[in-house]
């Protein structure tokens, strides 16, 4: 029986996600390169404070991160694609996170043209956290 691989978009949201849950930078390190070696690159960043006022600023890291590690060249498409993906995800946390802190992780990988970003974050004040997860896709 021949083995079915799962389509672009699948498998790329998967390692987005994938990267965005790594607990520390050696792990995170690992994943890249295990995903380098089926054809995916990937990045990660860290993001952390209020909500509101820094949904800006997570699209422009997510930008940064994704064209330092390669995922991205400099071309407008390229980053207008991962800027969409990454405001897509963003958008789906929205009703719970409008008005309270993050901290968490957003992942980023990229088959061929399909090109996915991750937001994982806690959401809350103190140690009364909720857990939340946004993914976009893109196609180049």
């Amino acid at each position: 029986m021949t083995e079915v691989l799962p389509a672009g978009s699948k498998l790329t949201a998967a390692s987005a996600i994938k990267i965005a849950l790594t607990g520390d930078r050696d792990e995170e390190r690992l994943m890249i390169s295990h995903f380098a070696a089926q054809g995916i690159r990937a990045a990660a960043v860290d993001f952390g404070g209020e909500f509101t006022s820094s949904v800006a600023r997570m699209i422009e890291r997510t930008i940064v991160a994704a064209k330092r590690e390669g995922v991205i060249s400099s071309t407008h498409a390229e980053e207008g694609a991962i800027a969409g993906a990454a405001h897509e995800a963003i958008t789906q946390i929205i009703a719970k996170a409008i008005g309270l802190n993050i901290g968490g992780k957003i992942g980023i990988a990229r088959m061929d043209d399909h090109i996915s970003v991750c937001v994982f974050f806690g959401i809350g004040l103190l140690h009364l956290n909720e857990v939340t997860i946004g993914l976009g896709h893109r196609v180049i």
